[in-house]
């Protein structure tokens, strides 16, 4: 999912407990997230709080978060909905549009570049912020704050491929006579995935093989794909010794944090300022190390989503 794409290292891994002592040391690393709220609330005759239509897509990651956002609202006495797995952005988009959800949290460089469809990705984190909400705006919607992580798409392969095709940036591909690539299937119509590869780094001899319920990482150690389109925050990236990220040098996959996707009808009312600072007070936590600890937790730990977010939320007071 232009961002860094150097990892970061891991801090030390969860233990299954998912221990309320670390998740507090994760608390203390919560910073301000960037990006602005371009809503105003009013006020309205009743004081009765709407209800949030929560949705999210179809994977992990999007679950937790959705909990994470979902919990916090309801402490705050919201009725909140559920509406999980959705599917991949281009559903949901149409989800939100068409009044089904009214609250959702999606990634800044792919609403900006995949749903907005911009040409080439912005600059900065904000600029494809500001990209994101004027599309969004234009539909009833708007961005809530950005939280502090960015959960960018990789080009990972077997650090064992990386040695032996001398790879260490996406380019280097050029020197490969043919690979495979594994994604999900909107992948193939996205420039953040193999619309890049193919369109601006030039790579037309790679093969695309869709994901269905197996994870790319599997793929990628039973030899069924070269490489694979994974995501910073999979506890898989803190494998470094077995997995190895190539550095992204044509930025192709843009910048993205996350940021709630609201109708704003949900703030017109005298709760709608409780309802941003509640949303934007839960992005503010949410660094790369806390999704990196929490995704891992849920993926490889097999924790619950629901679990995971409320001991989290507990830690750094916001349940």
């Amino acid at each position: 999912m232009v961002r860094k794409h150097t990892r970061r290292a891991a801090k030390a891994a969860f233990a299954v407990s998912f221990g309320v002592a670390l998740l507090l040391g994760l608390a203390a690393c919560g910073g301000g997230s960037s990006g602005g709220n371009n809503t105003t609330t009013t006020g309205s005759a009743t004081g009765s709080k709407p209800t949030i239509v929560l949705g999210s897509k179809n994977f992990p990651e999007e679950t937790l978060l959705g909990q994470l956002y979902g919990q916090a609202l309801k402490v705050k006495g919201f009725k909140v909905v559920y509406k999980p797995s959705i599917g991949s952005s281009e559903l949901i988009d149409v989800a939100i549009k068409s009044g089904k959800i009214n609250f959702y949290p999606d990634y800044i460089g792919i609403v900006a570049l995949d749903l907005a469809k911009m040409k080439s990705p912005p600059p900065t984190a904000q600029a494809t912020y500001d990209a994101a909400n004027t599309y969004e705006e234009k539909s009833g919607l708007t961005l809530l704050k950005m939280t502090p992580f960015a959960d960018v798409d990789t080009f990972t392969v077997l650090t064992k491929t990386a040695h032996n095709l001398h790879l260490t940036k996406i380019s280097d591909l050029s020197n490969v006579k043919s690979f495979s690539y594994g994604g999900y299937p909107e992948c193939q119509t996205r420039i953040t995935c193999l619309l890049g590869l193919k369109n601006i780094y030039g790579l037309k001899q790679v093969t695309f093989k869709p994901l269905s319920t197996i994870s790319v990482y599997t793929l990628l150690d039973n030899g069924t794909v070269t490489g694979g389109d994974g995501f910073s925050t999979d506890p898989q990236q803190l494998q470094t010794k077995k997995y190895t990220a190539l550095v992204d040098n044509k930025h192709i996959f843009g910048f993205q944090n996350v940021a709630p996707v609201v109708s704003k009808k949900l703030l017109t009312g005298p709760n709608g300022t409780l309802l941003v600072t509640t949303a934007n007070d839960v992005s503010a936590k949410l660094t790369l190390n806390a999704m990196q600890q929490m995704n891992k937790a849920v993926v490889v730990d097999k924790e619950s989503p629901a679990l995971v977010a409320k001991k989290f939320l507990q830690a750094n007071g916001l349940e």
